[in-house]
């Protein structure tokens, strides 16, 4: 029988420790994490390199999947290009589920998407690759998440919602039923969208409104 495969985290804040717990409450061996930068050695326990890139002598590709652990708060750029970076190296992604989360078993989930505790994905939502699905998030029946998206903790799509590439949904914020959000939009924490927002526009409040230049 061939070894459980192992997981390399990409990053070392905040987010990456969240990632690495929710791979360890799978039961999911984590071997290592690697970032640009640190001052710190470890990670939750687990060998930080700092090092641009993952290493094909350290980790063969075979062996291990990764997982970007890199937040995200309207700029994505980090995250998608960590996520397209190590698929060049000749990596795969691997997801990551809390026990925890309640994920329907029609939903398809793209490589790489992370779904952290308490968060729903209902009936025949498609999420793409390299989503953050935080904290108690939810993603109702029929919605479409685009890649790279992030829903903060407590963020709330209702059913049949369709969110653009690398958009930001913030934290509590609710989008209503049947609406578009553009891509690389950036929902304000607490908002209630109740109709479309454009491609890399920023809406706050409630109901939310563009912000003003």
């Amino acid at each position: 029988m061939p070894n459980a495969l192992q997981y390399v985290v990409l990053g070392a804040g905040g987010h990456a420790k969240v990632v690495i717990e929710t791979l360890r409450a799978q039961g999911k061996e984590v071997v290592g994490a690697v970032a640009p930068q640190s001052d710190q050695s470890t990670l939750e326990g687990v060998s930080l390199v700092i090092a641009e890139n993952l290493a094909r002598d350290r980790w063969p590709p075979a062996e291990v999947r990764c997982v970007v652990g890199i937040g995200s708060v309207g700029d994505p750029s980090l995250r998608v290009a960590a996520f397209e970076d190590t698929l060049a190296r000749g990596f795969l992604m691997g997801t990551a589920v809390h026990p925890s989360a309640v994920i329907s078993r029609s939903v398809t989930l793209g490589d790489g998407t992370v779904a952290f505790a308490g968060a729903i994905v209902q009936a025949q939502a498609v999420v793409g690759d390299n989503v953050i699905i935080n904290t108690g998030a939810i993603i109702d029946h029929d919605c479409a998440v685009g890649p790279h998206v992030h829903l903060a903790p407590r963020a709330t799509l209702a059913g049949g919602v369709i969110v653009g590439d690398g958009a930001h949904i913030g934290a509590g914020a609710i989008v209503l039923q049947g609406l578009k959000i553009g891509p690389r939009a950036i929902i304000g924490a607490g908002a209630v969208v109740t109709e479309d927002v454009d491609a890399a526009v920023t809406v706050v409040g409630v109901p939310a409104r563009p912000v003003s230049l």
